[in-house]
């Protein structure tokens, strides 16, 4: 048998070589994780060692098997843990081209790229971190510290998000719309919001709710209405809208609470179009629950395309340890946060979002170590 080690990045390049050399009848002996040392000792990567082996067809004659050396041959141990052993690499093979990892980076970056591929941010963005700071630490030809790491990941990120818009309400703006799915705390938060434009910015406020679905959530606005000495007028139709707008004419800020549907059926978003009058002078939110699925908040969000929304609120913050899906959904479509919320207090548990606010929390996992 003939046999030939191969070193390269990645397991597929490695068994291209192979197939080279050897062809598909080659066997994998052996597979391992080698680290070769870079410059100056520094940036140990990670490589692939493969050996592999062919059996040369024989030159002399050809004589037939015996019946005892075919029967020898059909129970191999050897052979057949060969074959299993291909068998496996092939799987493997197969998995790899759909996996991704940080063997390209160096070991030290691991630690801040694993964590924040557990905060669930995207692949293109935690690989995007990841190159710069190891162009960094090539043209510097030194290692950075955890803290050197976050500082500068956190300036990738800002940069990311610099043109996005952030921050609390246009106390300007007379009607503070808010829209979103069913369970993600809509009144609740709407109820924080008008309890800081009441507390802090001495605005007489004033509600409207379209959620005529569920009558607990009319006496859940009208328990925090009645703290607040605030009025409240409930819209049924486009025409109890219009009423409603008129008979709170004298409230400086209008907040209205729209219905909590399954708003990824196209139905109740255009019943929301008939109920609300979008060109009046508003600012409108869209409410997403951070604990929620990616791709329902997605979903969620591609279904109100077509409406003038401002900025994201994010609740529930405080109920999962992955915010990573806040950066992606902001990324993607390019709308910025207004607020996020982290627990059921009125109206404590409402923080203003600021892109160095977020990018905070995001990186509080890494170790400084």
């Amino acid at each position: 048998m003939k046999m030939k080690k191969y070193t390269a990045d990645t397991m597929v390049e490695a068994m291209k070589k192979v197939r080279s050399d050897f062809g598909d009848d080659a066997v994998i002996l052996s597979s391992n994780v080698v680290k070769t040392t870079g410059f100056l000792g520094l940036f140990k990567r990670k490589m692939v060692e493969v050996v592999a082996g062919f059996d040369e067809p024989p030159q002399a004659k050809i004589q037939k098997p015996t019946l005892f050396e075919k029967e020898a041959a059909q129970i191999s141990p050897i052979e057949s843990d060969l074959k299993k052993e291909m068998h496996d690499m092939k799987v493997l093979l197969q998995e790899m081209k759909q996996a991704t990892s940080f063997a390209n980076f160096p070991d030290s970056l691991s630690p801040l790229l694993t964590t924040l591929e557990a905060q669930g941010l995207s692949k293109e963005t935690i690989y995007h971190i990841g190159n710069l700071l190891f162009t960094t630490m090539k043209e510097d030809k030194k290692d950075l510290t955890t803290v050197e790491q976050k500082q500068q990941a956190a300036a990738v990120l800002a940069e990311l998000f610099a043109d996005l818009p952030f921050g609390g309400i246009d106390t300007t703006k007379k009607y503070i719309n808010v829209l979103g799915p069913t369970g993600v705390g809509k009144t609740t938060t709407i109820a924080k919001i008008a309890a800081r434009a009441l507390l802090e910015n001495k605005k007489k406020v004033g509600f409207i709710t379209t959620d005529t679905y569920r009558i607990a959530a009319i006496e859940q606005l009208r328990t925090y209405a009645n703290l607040l000495q605030a009025p409240v007028e409930i819209a049924y139709n486009r025409e109890d809208f219009k009423a409603a707008i008129d008979k709170l004419k004298d409230v400086d800020l209008v907040f209205i609470d729209t219905a909590g549907r399954n708003y990824k059926e196209t139905k109740y978003v255009d019943d929301v179009k008939q109920l609300i009058d979008f060109s009046l002078d508003m600012e409108t939110f869209l409410v997403l629950s951070v604990t929620a699925k990616e791709d329902d908040m997605k979903a969620v969000v591609e279904k109100f395309t077509s409406f003038p929304i401002e900025k994201f609120i994010f609740t529930k913050v405080d109920e999962t340890s992955s915010i990573g899906p806040m950066f992606n959904l902001m990324k993607q479509f390019q709308i910025g946060a207004a607020y996020f919320t982290d627990g059921q207090e009125v109206p404590e548990d409402l923080t203003e979002a600021t892109v160095k606010v977020l990018i905070d929390r995001l990186l509080a996992g890494v170790d400084d170590a």
